[in-house]
């Protein structure tokens, strides 16, 4: 999905006398949705990016922030905190504007939207990354998407990415939020010998079951190693940067 979008940042919609007018490749390429070109086409574009990354299903094909807001909350996958990969909606009831979380630190979001611009307008004309405030009063919420591995959310009472099998004999990713409750188990332990086989431990005893700093420090050196950089090496573990660790099956 965010392989997708990421592919049509810098693309623009049409120019007529002057001026942008809202003529895009993407309303005539969704089925059901022709009718709205020339027309805001955020929503659109989320639609278009879902099906071309087979994930129409779980998202709404629509035209209409409002009516993707209301898509998610009968599915009960409607939620305050930003997730990546999630749908975000913006303005009052979420009905100005939309675009998809590509990540979220503790305090923005980065997101990839279409008709906006570089001032983060929600009537722009064209694709792109935008930075915005998790705390900002027009971010509405967030639509989370079914998807089959989970979804990596900051949201506290938000189940875990559910594990994935592992055919090669290799730990199954045990979810992003797993690790924040300081787990005591054999995948810890697993983790930092894998750690301090790539060079990149920090600890003095160990390593051990507990997660402790020491696992988070050494984790982040792992992530830099890897062509992580600046907040993106924190420390905690993401489904990418773990497959690459290669831990082994406890």
């Amino acid at each position: 999905m965010l392989l997708t979008a990421a592919g049509q940042v810098g693309v623009h919609e049409g120019r007529e006398n002057g001026h942008w007018n809202n003529v895009q490749r993407y309303s005539d390429e969704v089925p059901g949705l022709r009718w709205s070109q020339g027309q805001a086409w955020c929503a659109t574009f989320v639609s278009w990016v879902a099906l071309r990354a087979g994930c129409a299903t779980l998202f709404p094909r629509t035209a209409s922030c409002a009516t993707g807001v209301a898509w998610f909350r009968e599915r009960r996958r409607f939620r305050e905190y930003p997730a990546v990969g999630a749908q975000v909606f913006y303005g009052p009831g979420g009905s100005e504007h939309t675009g998809v979380v590509e990540r979220y630190d503790g305090t923005h979001i980065y997101t990839i939207e279409g008709n906006t611009n570089v001032n983060g307008s929600s009537e722009g004309d064209g694709v792109y990354r935008r930075v915005r405030e998790r705390k900002s009063s027009r971010v509405y919420g967030y639509g989370y998407p079914d998807y089959p591995g989970g979804i990596d959310s900051a949201d506290p009472s938000w189940p875990p990415p559910a594990p994935l099998p592992h055919p090669d004999g290799l730990e199954p990713f045990p979810g992003a939020e797993w690790f924040r409750t300081a787990p005591r188990s054999p995948v810890v332990t697993a983790m930092g010998r894998r750690l301090v086989a790539e060079g990149v431990a920090v600890y003095e005893e160990g390593p051990g079951p507990q997660w402790t700093d020491a696992d988070r420090r050494s984790y982040a050196n792992f992530q830099r190693k890897i062509g992580y950089r600046g907040g993106d090496a924190d420390g905690w573990p993401g489904p990418v940067s773990w497959t690459k660790l290669r831990v082994p099956r406890t």
